[in-house]
């Protein structure tokens, strides 16, 4: 991801999410080299971005703070294709765990989680807002 993208990504995140990062909040993980990876994904016959992802690597762990998916585009392997990469990056770089929060009610991201061998680690209380929900915090152990 680099600045021009952000049009393009600020699309998907206002159609994606009630409560969407701000600009500054894209151009800040931009700049947040070595740390921050934001990374999208295009099209091939049209080079328009898809969707975006952006995890932070400390050490040797990952958190997965965004990932969204144009509504055009979802449910076709997307979102699932940025997560592995992401995953297979940190295994290159010695990775051993990727965690991340999701909606209690976000039952169709729950699923592809599930599907990549996330679990359940924890709960955090009242931490998304418009509306007021609860995060399940799901773990996947690199090292198994």
């Amino acid at each position: 991801m680099v600045n021009a993208d952000l049009p393009e990504v600020l699309a998907i995140e206002r159609s994606s999410f009630p409560n969407p990062w701000q600009e500054t909040t894209f151009r800040g993980e931009i700049q947040n080299d070595g740390i921050s990876f934001p990374l999208v994904a295009v099209n091939p016959a049209d080079k328009k971005i898809v969707g975006y992802i952006i995890y932070w690597k400390i050490r040797d762990e990952i958190m997965i703070n965004n990932v969204a998916v144009h509504p055009d585009f979802r449910r076709l392997g997307v979102g699932e294709s940025m997560l592995l990469e992401a995953i297979e990056r940190g295994r290159g770089e010695k990775v051993t765990f990727v965690s991340l929060e999701v909606r209690m009610s976000n039952t169709s991201a729950q699923a592809l989680y599930a599907k990549l061998g996330f679990g359940l680690i924890g709960v955090r209380k009242n931490y998304y807002s418009n509306p007021d929900e609860d995060a399940f915090v799901l773990g996947l152990n690199l090292m198994a």
